[in-house]
């Protein structure tokens, strides 16, 4: 999620601040990446949701004005089908249901469900608090709101069925952001860091982080926003990021 504020801090990347300043570092694992290969991205797209699936992304984009889902293809970014939210609504993250797309907006309140082939709008939900991130396991969504839990939907009614707080080193994870599910894993964006948390949905407990500090390359750099988007492709066992306002995406592998 986009905040136009300034965090003093956030450091539950290096370690987490317990009593009177003392330090307690996370306990999870830390991974590296490698680079598989580059796509062109939307550099107008303000990234808040990215899914795969039948060999194209599905995207969902913010800022009051500029919000939009959109079908892209990934070989070169173009944008094949592509729905707007009127003005007042803040898109956030997306997750393929069936032959749906269920998107989210950020203080809204309101959520929206779209027929995936027309992109025409079937059904409006409400919830609760802000929403950020969304994704689906196959049996219930996935929701994130800007805190260190995590929401568990109904995929049919839409309705909240349960939740589970994220933690590392027994501390919470806060500012969970851009969801995917990868392998029984929920991996998670963390707004304003480089670092993707994996986490197990039964438990919330972080199993690993994943570090892509450097993937954009300083060049391209210039008037982007912060990393967020992540798609899996789980018939080619292929891992998709990408940020808002990112020129690129990149398909990596995790070492």
């Amino acid at each position: 999620m986009h905040r136009y504020l300034i965090l003093f801090v956030m450091t539950f990347i290096t370690g987490f601040s317990g009593p009177a300043g003392a330090q307690r570092k996370s306990t999870a694992p830390v991974s590296g990446y490698q680079v598989v290969r580059v796509y062109p991205h939307d550099p107008q797209a303000f990234t808040q949701g990215l899914a795969f699936a039948d060999g194209f992304l599905y995207e969902g984009t913010g800022l009051n004005g500029q919000s939009s889902i959109r079908k892209v293809k990934l070989e070169n970014g173009a944008v094949l089908q592509l729905q707007k939210l009127e003005e007042r609504y803040f898109g956030e993250g997306i997750a393929l249901v069936g032959d749906s797309i269920v998107q989210l907006t950020w203080q809204g309140g309101v959520g929206f469900v779209y027929d995936r082939t027309t992109f025409q709008r079937t059904r409006t939900f409400t919830y609760t608090g802000e929403g950020w991130g969304l994704a689906s396991d196959g049996t219930r969504l996935i929701m994130s709101d800007g805190t260190a839990v995590l929401r568990f939907l109904d995929p049919k009614t839409l309705k909240e069925t349960g939740r589970v707080q994220v933690t590392d080193g027994g501390r919470p994870v806060p500012q969970l952001n851009e969801l995917e599910v990868v392998k029984g894993e929920v991996y998670a964006n963390v707004w304003q860091s480089d670092r993707i948390a994996r986490i197990d949905p039964k438990t919330g407990q972080v199993r690993g982080w994943i570090d892509l500090k450097g993937i954009l390359d300083p060049k391209d750099a210039a008037g982007v926003d912060v990393m967020n988007g992540i798609a899996y492709d789980a018939a080619g066992d292929r891992l998709f990021v990408t940020g808002k306002l990112w020129p690129k995406l990149f398909e990596i592998r995790v070492r």
